[in-house]
Formats: structure tokens, sequence, C-alpha cells
């Protein structure tokens, strides 16, 4: 044989290399246990590419969407550590307080947990009724719920009536035969375990039966210790897989208040991998639903790319900043989140890029926000809303000693010499250096005075190292207060109220003052105040008018003047109905000449006709009361439901009121002529 007849040439080598790549993708395919329908359009991707150049841009295409799926983890995910003690002890370790928040995580395990230890229900299908009889009676013995089908046909009704967890079935039936009823079996539910039994086993029939999902092929006559071991395999591989519909959950409070941190400790006390996708601003909806394959330079969307790195079909995925997502002319990436977050559609999820069905529903999908208002009334309504609302000035105190100083103290390199905080120091960082409602500021003073305290010690390395930080060092090292608290303890001023209001940072105190003058009967609004807000003032000015008798005011006050009502930090854009109650105790305070007690705030939406409305934020508003030495708020009484849900310790040292009646309210908010 001569080198002309070894030699095969170029395009018969092409062919074999393409053949022997085309040969490796479908091993690779039937290795990575795809749900058949994914594993069918494979197979068929892979004929394409046998007819297709290789040189040609559509080959390559192929081949990277056929290795892509592949490589998405179809089956594999992390079991849950179901240990509520487990659980509970590592939410305690990382977070003080959140006690709401940690009983949702604690449910949400023990709806797993009471699930698994639930008797598993089995239906058998064998149109031999003695056999059925037989196997009916061992498996009850064993503990499981059987119920059993003498015929495909009836096995049908009752899978159409009722939820099994394993079918055994016989292969062989008259009308409908155990393919049929394992074809519906999983298509009713995928989850189910289908053990098929037969008589006239061949391999080619055990091997369409695997492929539609079928866990295993017992051929007859078999041994009953046989299928009870089957029946148990089958149960511990759903168990690996179960998974009670993960909620879809939102955290909603100001920056600093944990929201991140907790998500990564839920994914820890279940043991699962932990992904976070930022939401901020992004504004193509590809970056949910992916690419169509035929874009050049096309990728899924980052919810399937995160799970492919995470290697697991059930991670904790935490959504960052939903509130804060765009929209342009590339799509709305907020309505394509509805289908992800629905637990009712997510079973079948499908990105463009892989253009089959992928089921998120065993992921545990966090959602964050700081505030509810931006969010699509149709994406909030797929999400249960948990607020975080912020810390009282005890729980800052706690958390300060039990985690931000020792960590602080620690990434400042100060451990062999750590300096002291006492809890005067710590109180004045929080009252005085501070005002929020979380930690982020409070975790950046403690961390300054450590760097400060380190640098001091290397420039005087044989000072006395250890360091305690009083109240006066505290000045020392952070400059002059920044906040202070003369707003409870000023004397009272007509025509100047306190009000409570939600922002995108908690709770906060605001001023409302008024001034009348000569004028047009013109009424002035000042302090960026958004149209709602607006609203409210005109809405107050125009019940005080109309009551003006009853309120024992002339008449025609607003003859021939102006009234001006100013809210000060005028570069703060503000709005929202909370502030007709303190607008109107305002006015009526300037035209009664009556001051506004200083320890007293207020909030409410006013009518026309003397009614108060019920407001939202009312923990995060008593709060901000309590961190500013307020000693008496007043709300609508249709906001007594809320202060059930507010711990005692929040409330102790405020005198709450809840009224519908503005005279009993303004005898409480204004003093009393002199």
């Amino acid at each position: 044989m001569g080198f002309f007849d070894k030699w095969q040439g170029p395009a018969q080598e092409s062919e074999q290399q393409e053949g022997s790549e085309t040969d490796r993708l479908r091993n690779d395919v039937l290795k990575a246990k795809m749900p058949f329908r994914v594993q069918e359009v494979a197979i068929k991707e892979i004929e394409k590419l046998v007819k297709t150049n290789p040189s040609a841009t559509e080959y390559t295409i192929g081949i990277n969407y056929i290795e892509y799926l592949i490589s998405l983890p179809w089956n594999e995910t992390t079991g849950d550590n179901m240990d509520i003690v487990h659980a509970k002890k590592i939410l305690d370790e990382e977070h003080y307080g959140l006690e709401d928040i940690k009983r949702r995580i604690l449910e949400y395990l023990a709806v797993r947990i009471m699930k698994l230890s639930g008797k598993q229900k089995v239906l058998v299908v064998d149109d031999e009724e003695t056999a059925c009889r037989n196997i009916e009676h061992i498996l009850t013995k064993d503990g499981y719920a059987v119920s059993t089908a003498t015929s495909g046909v009836a096995a049908l009704n009752l899978l159409e009536r009722h939820s099994f967890d394993i079918v055994v079935t016989d292969l062989k039936m008259e009308s409908v035969d155990g393919m049929e009823v394992l074809e519906k079996a999983k298509g009713r539910d995928p989850s189910v375990e289908v053990i098929m039994v037969s008589g006239h086993a061949t391999p080619p029939v055990a091997d369409e039966a695997l492929q539609k999902g079928s866990f295993h092929f017992l051929a007859k006559p078999f041994k009953l210790d046989e299928l009870r071991t089957t029946i148990r395999d089958a149960l511990k591989e759903k168990r690996a897989h179960f998974g009670v519909k993960s909620p879809a959950l939102c955290f909603v409070g100001p920056p600093g208040t944990g929201k991140t941190s907790l998500q990564r400790c839920i994914a820890r006390s279940l043991g699962r991998k932990f992904i976070r996708i930022s939401l901020a601003g992004m504004k193509d909806e590809a970056q949910i639903r992916g690419h169509r394959r035929s874009y050049v330079g096309a990728l899924p969307g980052r919810i399937i790319q995160e799970i492919r790195r995470a290697g697991s079909k059930n991670p904790v995925v935490m959504l960052d900043e939903i509130d804060k997502i765009g929209q342009d002319f590339k799509g709305d990436p907020a309505s394509a989140l509805l289908e992800v977050l629905d637990p009712s559609q997510n079973t079948y999820f499908i990105d463009h890029y892989l253009d089959v069905p992928f089921d998120l529903s065993n992921v545990m999908f966090i959602a964050t926000a700081n505030t509810l208002g931006p969010i699509p009334a149709p994406l909030l309504d797929r999400l249960e809303v948990i607020t975080l609302s912020g810390y009282t000035e005890e729980e800052k105190e706690e958390i300060a000693f039990r985690f931000l100083i020792p960590r602080e103290i620690e990434d400042a390199g100060l451990s062999l010499h750590p300096p002291v905080f006492n809890q005067q120091a710590v109180l004045k960082i929080i009252r005085e250096h501070t005002r929020e409602s979380g930690l982020r500021n409070l975790r950046r003073q403690i961390a300054s005075i450590c760097r400060k305290i380190a640098l001091e010690q290397l420039n005087t390395p044989h000072k006395n190292l250890r360091v305690e930080i009083t109240p006066n060092q505290v000045d020392s090292l952070l400059g002059p207060s920044r906040y202070f608290f003369e707003q409870a303890e000023e004397k009272e001023t007509i025509g100047m109220a306190t009000g409570l209001a939600l922002t995108e940072s908690g709770g906060q105190i605001i001023f409302i003052e008024a001034t009348i003058m000569k004028g047009k009967e013109d009424l002035i609004l000042t302090g960026s105040l958004g149209e709602v807000m607006k609203e409210s003032a005109q809405a107050a000015l125009s019940y005080v008018r109309s009551h003006a008798t009853f309120l024992g005011i002339p008449e025609d006050f607003f003859a021939g003047h102006d009234i001006h009502i100013h809210i000060p930090a005028g570069g703060v854009p503000k709005d929202g109905p909370s502030a007709g109650l303190p607008m109107a105790i305002c006015l009526i305070s300037l035209l009664t000449k009556r001051p506004v007690r200083r320890e007293v705030a207020l909030t409410g939406e006013l009518t026309l006709s003397g009614r108060i409305l019920p407001v939202g934020g009312v923990k995060e508003k008593i709060l901000a009361a309590r961190r500013a030495q307020i000693k008496t708020v007043i709300l609508p009484s249709r906001n007594q439901g809320s202060l059930q849900e507010i711990a005692e310790s929040i409330t102790k040292d405020l005198q709450i009121v809840t009224s519908d009646e503005i005279d009993k309210i303004i005898g409480l908010a204004l003093s009393d002529l002199s």
C-alpha cells in the first residue's frame, strides 16, 4: 500500500473530526441526565450539525449551544439542611433582633420538614388483580399510603384526581399501557418517580421507558425486596430534588438594615449556594430572558448564567435593588421578572437562548428594596414583602458591642491591644454622629475611630497601648457633633408643628412652619414639596377656613393676607399625604396663637370634612420619634392595628394616642393660652 492509498485527504479528515465531535456531544448529552424533551432538542441539534460544514458560523453556534445545555445543572441540587435548631443558631449568631424575618425563615423550613415527614403515596397499576393486592399488602405494611388500579384507564383517572410520590406500573395492559401511564404521570407532575414492571422486558423497551423519565425498569418475576429497595432509592432521589415551591420574598427597608447579610445567612442555614444579581439600572430585558441564538454574541440571561456557575438548580438568588430597575426601548426587565417570580409559571421558565424550559421552582428568590413605591404593581403581587424598619438605640448599642466593634478592631489590626469602648461613648456616636435607621454610618464611625487609634499607636509606640474610648475622646476623634436633639427641648413655638415622614432612609421627623402676612390671599408653599403634599396643604387650609368658627378663628382671617407654609431642608424633595394633619395643627396654632407642644409629633391624612385617614410606615415613624426624644405620637385611629406589630421595647417610652377627633388632637397638640 502506497502513501496515496493511506492518505485520506483533507475532506475525509475533516469529516472524521466532525464525526468524532458530534459523537462526543451525543455521549455527553446522554450522560447529562437532561429532561427527556430537552434531550430530544439537543439530539436534533446534533443531527443538524452532522449536515453542517464545520467551517460555517452556524456550526460553532450549534456546538456552543449544545455544550451550554450539557453544562447546566438539570438535576444537580444541594440538599437542604433541615435542622431548625441549626438554622436558628446561625441566624441569631449573625443578626440581633429581626425576629419576624427569622420566624418566616424557620416557618419555611418547618413546612419542608412536615411535608417530608408525612406518608409517601404510592400508586400500584397492574391488570393482574392478585399481583396488585400482594404489592399493596407489602407496601402498606412498610408504611406507605397505597392506592391501586387494575387498568391503565383507572390509573389515568386516579392521576387526574390525586398526586402520588411513586407510581409502580405494569407495561403491557389493554387500552392504556404503562408507557401512557408514565407519560401522564410525568406530564402532570415531573417530580413523581415511576417504576416500570414487565414480563416482556427487552433492552429497547427499557431504554424507551428510561428516556421518558422512568426511574427504573424491573423484569418479572421480581423479588419483593428488590421492589422495596427500588422504591426506597426512588424516594431518596425524590427527597434530594424535593421542593416546597420556594417563596419569592422581598426585604424592604432603609440602607444598612442587614438585607444582604441576612440573605447570606439564609443560604448558609439551608446549606444552599448563594447568588447575587444586581438589578439597579438594568434596562435590557435580555439580561433576564437572554438573547436569541441568531444574535451575534448571544448569551443566556443572568439568572441562567448564575445558576450554571453555581452548579445547582436550587440556590438562594438575591435580586438586589429591585426598586431601582430601569426601562427603555430595549424592553421592560420588571415585566420579564413576572414569570421568574411566579411559582405557578417558573417551573417551565424559557430563556430565549436555551429555548427549552428550565425549572426555577426550587430556586429561592429574595429581592431587596428601599421602598415599595417604584416597584410595578404586578411584580409586587408576586412578592411576599417583609419589612425591615430599622433599629432602636438599644438595638444599635447591642449590635455595636456584639458585632461592629470586634470586627472593626480586627480589620484595623488592633487585636493585640484592642481599644475599649464604654457605653456612653457608643451612645454618643449613635445619637450625635449618626442619624439613620440602619447601621452603615455607625460602622463607618467606629471604623474611623479604630483607624485613628492605629495611626496613633504607630506614631507613638511607647505610649500606653490600652485605650479607653470615652465621650470626650469621641469628639476629639470624630470632630464636633453633627446631630442634636434640641427639637424635643426647645421652647414651644407658635406656628411650628412636628410631623413624621417615611423616606428611603427610614422614618424621619419634619418641621412644618407657617406664617401669615399681608398679601393677596395666596397660599405660598416652599421646601421642595411634591404634588401630593401641596394638595395636603391646600386641603388643610380649606378645612381651617371652613371650620373657623368651630376653631375660634375669625372667619375673615384670610382676607388681605397671604399664608406661607415652609418645610425646612428645602434641597430634599418631600411628598406624601401624611403631612395633612400636622399642617392643619400648624395653621390652627398660627391663627389661634397657641404654641404647639414640642414633645408632640403627628402623622395622618386630613380630608376637607375633617376625617383623619390612616397612613403607612407606622413603625418607622415611631422609631424616628423615639430617636428624636419625642414624648407623644398622635396617629389616626385606623392605624391602631399597626401598633400590635411593634415590639413593646420600642413603644415603652412613648405615649401613643390614636384618634379621629380633631378637637381631641388639638387639645393634645396645642398648649393652652396663658
